[in-house]
């Protein structure tokens, strides 16, 4: 359990590059993810797990088989992380670096002479990880953990108790998906092929952290039409687009934004704007934990579409699409699989940190398919950046945490 293979494997894994892409329309979206799952198939069977697949869209699935003496009605449990990393930045030439027993100060990345420091006065969660070892990036990349430790912890977990055949467990089913980062991970997931009675997303961040509250989801557009007319004689003329969208985002209230909210506080979050004079598109996600609210903010969204139009008649058009919702309404039903995970984490000497998912995981729409399927920490922080940074001793709490869920549920008759 105490073992270096979590961080061998995670330092294996991190040089792929598996960046996805929302604008290929492909599943995988990005052909390095076929790559790594290719790569993690050989190394399910190395290890001797049966029932490998991996299909086209690049969903690979094994199982461990119940270990001798478990019950005959020992449920199926699933453990499930992501293979592409977000494309807000490089996951290309990945370099990671150890900090042996850091000592609270800045972690400069990479070469010095770029200035580029990972300081806890601008990440002060930092300083919880004093006398630990962490594994940081190079400055240039961001570093992979969101999932790459969620893979490597299970992969390390199932060689623990195939390698342990005292520890009685039920099946276990593990699964690797790409494009969680844009959405799409769990939409082609065959959650019938799958065949586990519940399961685990490992993709959550800091150590203790378990989620099964998280937020419904919306993205809008709204297209503005405008007329472009020469400057110099534009009078009553020209409608600038431009200005017009400028007019509707400031109609939005100022601080419902992600940088002004947190806990169960929705929000509006105005991602990116496309504008010349003829035309401007604004995309917004849309994110609230209560159902109700978040349906008022998509009304509210309308609401100002027509309000536009009826200052500057037909400029404006809206087309919002659900992405996914909170995985409670779900969970809720079967809240003895929470209550499994949290005296697996007091077992492996982790303090359970349950707390809403501000944001979401392929687990939400696993669970509105049929697999409930809540969240637990990979060892993570600062996802998606050059700040990323994940502690060793985390991930290796992680590889024990699975390995008691899969003792606890065995006890767990269906």
């Amino acid at each position: 359990m105490h073992s270096e293979d979590v961080v061998d494997r995670f330092l294996q894994y991190v040089k792929f590059d598996t960046q996805s892409d929302e604008l290929t329309n492909l599943t995988p979206s990005t052909p390095g993810q076929m790559v790594f799952a290719q790569h993690l198939r050989d190394e399910l069977e190395a290890i001797g797990l049966s029932d490998i697949s991996l299909d086209d869209n690049g969903y690979l699935m094994a199982t461990l088989p119940a270990s001798p003496g478990a019950p005959a009605d020992a449920p199926t449990v699933g453990f499930i992380a992501h293979l592409d990393t977000s494309p807000d930045m490089s996951g290309r030439h990945v370099s990671p670096r150890i900090v042996e027993n850091y000592d609270g100060g800045d972690i400069t990345l990479g070469d010095p002479a770029n200035g580029i420091s990972l300081r806890p006065s601008e990440f002060p969660e930092l300083l919880h990880y004093v006398g630990k070892r962490l594994i940081v990036t190079d400055g240039t990349t961001l570093l992979g953990a969101d999932d790459k430790a969620g893979i490597a912890e299970i992969i390390s977990a199932v060689v623990y108790l195939k390698n342990h055949p005292e520890i009685v467990h039920g099946p276990i089913r593990i699964a690797f998906n790409p494009d969680e980062e844009i959405g799409q991970g769990a939409h082609k997931f065959d959650v019938e092929r799958f065949g586990a009675d519940w399961a685990y997303t490992m993709d959550g961040g800091e150590i203790g952290e378990l989620e099964y509250e998280n937020f419904n989801a919306a993205v809008a557009k709204v297209t503005f039409k405008g007329r472009n007319v020469h400057p110099g004689y534009a009078k009553h003329k020209m409608v600038n687009s431009i200005r017009i969208a400028n007019q509707f985002i400031i109609m939005l209230p100022r601080w419902e934004t992600p940088e002004h909210t947190e806990g169960y506080e929705g929000f509006y979050h105005l991602t990116s704007i496309e504008g010349t004079v003829e035309q401007t598109v604004l995309t917004y996600i849309i994110r609230d934990h209560d159902r109700d609210r978040f349906e008022r903010r998509k009304k509210e969204l309308e609401h100002l579409t027509r309000k536009i139009n009826n200052e500057f008649p037909g400029v404006a058009s809206i087309d919002i699409k659900d992405q996914y919702y909170n995985m409670r309404e779900k969970i809720e039903p079967v809240m003895h699989i929470i209550d499994i995970a949290v005296e697996a984490m007091k077992l492996a000497d982790v303090e359970p940190k349950v707390v809403p998912i501000r944001g979401g995981t392929d687990g939400a729409q696993l669970s509105f398919k049929g697999l409930p399927c809540p969240n637990i920490f990979a060892g993570g922080l600062n996802f998606h950046g050059r700040y990323e940074f994940v502690p060793v001793e985390s991930m290796k709490k992680a590889v024990a945490v699975i390995v008691e869920i899969a003792r606890l549920a065995a006890l767990k008759t269906k």
